[in-house]
């Protein structure tokens, strides 16, 4: 970089050009190279599979989907915690070009129901079971009739553009097809038809949506490309200075751009392992793997390391293998920065920023970075991605100045699938995607995020937009009105609390609506706290002020 900045604008430096391929084959490329290194380690599976093994499973079920009539461009949705069945279908829909949309595992048959209708989708690669997420159970709840269809092709009235339904597990479910007889399906055909697709599929195309929630209620399909996810992992890798000697740790959700792209797809990138320590996160199962694999690498948001840091036996665990890793996900505490540094050898952590609609990440801390830049800012632009800090009428600020992140580059979804509006309200005529978050850059192009310009709640990591709940309580006919924010919370960040205003001689207690809210919305959205309020604290002119009514929260949580 020339000189010193002035301005809030900045191109992240960078050497030779972008990688301009399809995932499915840059994972060829990788696995010709290195067939005989550890790709996927998934310790509650008791799986273990070399890059050689991996493709080949890969290309099975790759096959499988191509037998049973999915093409480029069909959505496939897969719905499930972390497993191998999750990895396999990520790059078997890249290698033939159909969009993979990840379904959140905590969702239930409200916000199910609105995201396959939503995308389309044609087929689902379901898990069984997990804790009280009954997947099937919640399928045959949205869809009666799927028992007595055609498994190849159902006609459900609640889902009417979903026409398969994969089932992993061994069992036998009736109408629905089992994930490992799909593997098998494929054959000579479709070897053909998978060796014609490396070369008609195209890096521009759409590969993945990611679903995000709004501030105006459901959920947005963030639709990002082959080129976008697969550069951004590439860097990603670059910046942990991994190889294919390394180990990376992943306990964070695969569903999620921190799992499947700068987890999963960042080990592909440089041929190193991806090691999958439990469905779910898990800390006893975290440090037991990072221990048993001699992991170099670890994942996690803030409260997964907090958790891990504090575990009654962690001095017992050796985690001497560490080096790298990134915290992200929401805000990185500073104090246990330093702590992961000290006490779990992760002298090269890294801190990313960003959000789903950018790949990811757009900013990320290198191991080169002074210590205080690595604690204190989420670093500069990744390579070739532009980002300007703005003032409300869209005039770049000066360096030091606070105003709004925007982001323009390979890495920017294509839009928000089927919502035209929402795109052209998030991304503008000069393709910069507005961030909504609020930060300020230094003269060097470090940036520090000091605030949200949306009204976000961030809860161990996972995005939580209140208006999405305040419609779904609107649904109880007891309620008159109801308002969510967020309120500080010493291990999850924030928690979620609710003032409800109820109808007229109508009565309801905190446990009624906890019980309105389970199994209908995902748990991690329920309020914690609730409060029944005779109205809100108002502006002269009518509008609702949260920030009074977190205010008036805190005071009383003392």
């Amino acid at each position: 970089m020339m000189g010193k900045l002035t301005k809030s604008y900045i191109c992240g430096d960078a050497d030779g050009q972008l990688i301009y391929s399809t995932i499915g084959n840059y994972f060829d490329d990788i696995a010709e190279k290195h067939p005989d290194n550890d790709a996927l380690v998934v310790c509650h599976q008791d799986i273990r599979w070399s890059y050689r093994e991996y493709k080949e499973k890969v290309d099975k079920l790759a096959s499988g989907l191509l037998k049973l009539g999915v093409e480029p461009g069909d959505r496939v949705g897969i719905w499930g915690t972390n497993s191998t069945e999750w990895s396999l279908t990520q790059y078997a829909t890249a290698k033939i070009g159909a969009i993979m949309v990840c379904i959140n595992p905590a969702y239930r048959t409200y916000e199910l129901e609105y995201v396959l209708n939503k995308v389309g989708c044609r087929v689902i690669i379901t898990d069984e079971v997990f804790k009280d997420s009954e997947y099937l159970t919640m399928l045959q709840t949205l869809a009666p009739e799927l028992s007595h269809g055609d498994p190849y092709q159902q006609q459900l009235e609640a889902l009417p553009q979903l026409e398969m339904i994969i089932r992993m597990g061994e069992e036998k479910t009736a109408g629905m097809l089992n994930f490992a007889e799909v593997c098998e399906m494929g054959g000579a055909q479709e070897e053909e038809r998978l060796l014609a697709l490396k070369e008609e599929l195209s890096p521009d195309d759409a590969i993945n949506i990611q679903f995000t929630s709004g501030t105006t209620g459901r959920p947005k399909g963030a639709t990002l490309t082959h080129g976008g996810i697969l550069n951004i992992a590439f860097y990603i890798s670059e910046a942990m200075r991994f190889t294919d000697q390394d180990r990376l740790c992943i306990p964070v959700p695969l569903y999620h751009s921190f799992g499947m792209v700068m987890a999963s797809l960042a080990c592909v990138a440089s041929g190193a392992t991806a090691v999958l320590p439990s469905a779910i996160f898990d800390t006893q199962l975290t440090l037991e793997a990072v221990e048993a694999e001699k992991c170099t690498g670890l994942h996690g948001v803030p409260t997964m390391f907090i958790s891990e840091l504090d575990h009654p036996d962690f001095s017992t665990f050796d985690l001497s293998h560490l080096r790298t890793g990134i915290m992200a996900g929401s805000p990185c505490p500073e104090e246990v920065m330093k702590r992961v540094m000290r006490d779990m050898h992760m002298e090269h952590i890294l801190i990313g920023y960003g959000q789903t609609e950018v790949s990811s990440l757009n900013h990320i801390t290198r191991p080169d970075d002074l210590v205080e830049r690595r604690l204190e800012t989420v670093g500069r632009a990744f390579p070739r991605v532009e980002i300007k800090i703005i003032d409300e009428e869209g005039r770049v600020v000066a360096v030091g100045d606070k105003g709004e992140v925007c982001t323009r580059g390979y890495s920017v979804m294509q839009g928000y699938w089927g919502d035209k509006e929402k795109t052209q309200e998030t991304i503008d005529a000069g393709g910069w995607l507005h961030s909504g978050d609020l930060g300020e850059m230094d003269s060097d192009g470090y940036v520090r995020i000091v605030g949200r310009i949306k009204d976000m709640i961030i809860r161990g990591g996972e995005n939580i937009f209140p208006r999405e709940i305040e419609e779904f309580l609107y649904t109880h006919p007891k309620i008159q009105e109801v308002q969510v924010f967020g309120v500080p919370d010493h291990k999850m960040g924030e928690e979620v609390c609710a003032w409800i205003k109820l109808l007229q001689g109508e009565d309801m207690d905190v446990e009624g609506v906890k019980g309105f809210c389970k199994g209908q919305i995902t748990h991690f959205k329920i309020p914690r706290y609730i409060d029944f309020v005779d109205d809100y604290p108002m502006t002269v002119t009518g509008k609702i002020q949260k920030f009074k009514m977190r205010e008036d929260m805190l005071a009383r949580m003392g």
